[in-house]
């Protein structure tokens, strides 16, 4: 199987090659690491022994990964630990994240790729957060004797039809699976139907909710307070993780929310790190003041600009700023919704759009908790966000029904640990390294 898949997947790299190499000469994405994707990693991780693997495909998964190796380091301190990423944002973050562990980047799905890898690695467990799952790789683990566990897992609608047409290969790569933990019975049941056996699928929730912090005096946050000069009667709006054509939806109802309200305060954070200039066009054809965070060595002057955050890895820290917050990649239809648990989980006004599928248990309760508004158009953002704005009790009553549902939904990362702990209790004489 591996070689057909090899040559389909050098059939589909080499047609999109044309569009790849524009992409990378207009971005810069692409280039970091390029030889160890394609040929796998050149060599040795500076760890001892037998390492556990933690991947996450980029900032997101890093993100939850942290409390999960931090606990895990707690559990066992003498196993060491190695963590891969796929995207050039998720490495800086995962460097940030794991100063004292090898980061390295994670190898395209060729079988000569991830084999060198493992080889290299010799890992005694892979430990995937959310998904990534390719063939060749699960494949070429398992030959290697490697147990593979999936934790936070979670399957959109779309993932789950594409796997379930095709169920001949689902089943093979599944059984391959040490395994998964779901962050809910619905995405647990998806995967058993497509072949994961029932013995390996437990339901631990969101680790997600863990990684929330809650403390708006947490000192990130405070060191944005004073860089953006927050003052205890602004308004604050953070639109955060946006994408086309939220940063000119969201313009549009500041420019109008503005004029009803002098003090109000917008954060823009775009998702994607190559949107950064797109999003600063968007701000400079509105004609709205604006500076960016990168441009930031001293605390803000211009209290009345909005201000672009074109940095990686702030946004987390940057929640704990706001009155009201609205999730991006949640109004496109194509994105599905990002992490509406962080704003949460500190007391914020939480609002997103309807595409929400990656996120649609924690959504779906924030909902029924009264502690979220869901809006279907760029209409009802505005209508939502002007409410907000104008209404201190219903922004404290939402911002209370969030807090108090992410605390009550701690726990999963203890689970998740025990369980790791569980396969590594079944390989004695490959683990516990000093």
């Amino acid at each position: 199987m591996r070689w057909v898949l090899d040559a389909l997947y050098l059939c589909v790299l080499t047609a999109l090659s044309p569009w790849l190499v524009y992409r990378a000469i207009r971005t810069g994405r692409y280039r970091r690491g390029l030889g160890a994707k394609l040929f796998g990693l050149p060599f040795r991780p500076n760890s001892f022994g037998h390492p556990v693997w933690f991947h996450g495909v980029s900032v997101g998964e890093i993100h939850l990964l942290r409390q999960v190796i931090a606990s895990f380091r707690r559990l066992h301190p003498s196993q060491s630990c190695v963590v891969s990423t796929t995207t050039d944002a998720g490495h800086d973050e995962a460097c940030r994240c794991f100063s004292n562990l090898p980061v390295f980047p994670y190898p395209l799905d060729f079988s000569w790729a991830v084999q060198r890898t493992l080889r290299q690695v010799d890992p005694a467990l892979i430990v995937m957060a959310e998904g990534e799952l390719w063939p060749n790789f699960l494949l070429a683990a398992r030959r290697h004797g490697v147990p593979v566990a999936v934790i936070n897992g979670r399957m959109s609608p779309r993932s789950g039809a594409r796997y379930q047409r095709l169920r001949w290969l689902t089943g093979p790569l599944f059984d391959c699976i040490s395994l998964y933990a779901a962050q809910t019975e619905e995405y647990a049941r998806a995967v058993r139907s497509l072949g994961a056996a029932a013995d390996r699928v437990h339901v631990t929730g969101s680790v997600k909710y863990d990684g929330a912090g809650g403390d708006r005096h947490n000192p990130r946050t405070e060191g944005l307070r004073q860089l953006l000069d927050v003052k205890a009667d602004d308004l604050v709006w953070v639109a955060g993780s946006t994408m086309a054509p939220e940063e000119e939806i969201v313009i549009g109802v500041y420019q109008r929310a503005r004029e009803a309200h002098p003090n109000l305060r917008l954060f823009l954070a775009p998702r994607q790190k190559d949107r950064f200039n797109e999003a600063a066009e968007v701000l400079r054809r509105a004609g709205v003041p604006f500076v960016r965070r990168t441009g930031l060595i001293a605390p803000i002057t211009d209290r009345a600009a909005v201000v672009l955050v074109d940095t990686i890895g702030e946004l987390g820290a940057l929640w704990g700023l706001a009155d009201v917050a609205f999730v991006g990649g949640s109004l496109d239809g194509r994105r599905g919704g990002q992490n509406m648990i962080e704003p949460a989980a500190y007391g914020t006004a939480v609002v997103f759009g309807p595409h929400v599928w990656n996120f649609k248990e924690p959504a779906g309760r924030l909902i029924e908790h009264g502690a979220a508004w869901q809006v279907k158009d760029a209409e009802e953002l505005k209508i939502a966000v002007h409410r907000l704005l104008a209404d201190a009790k219903e922004r404290a009553r939402m911002g209370a029904a969030a807090r108090a549902f992410v605390q009550k939904q701690l726990g999963a990362t203890e689970t998740t640990v025990r369980l790791l702990g569980g396969i590594l209790a079944a390989r004695p004489e490959q683990t516990m390294v000093a």
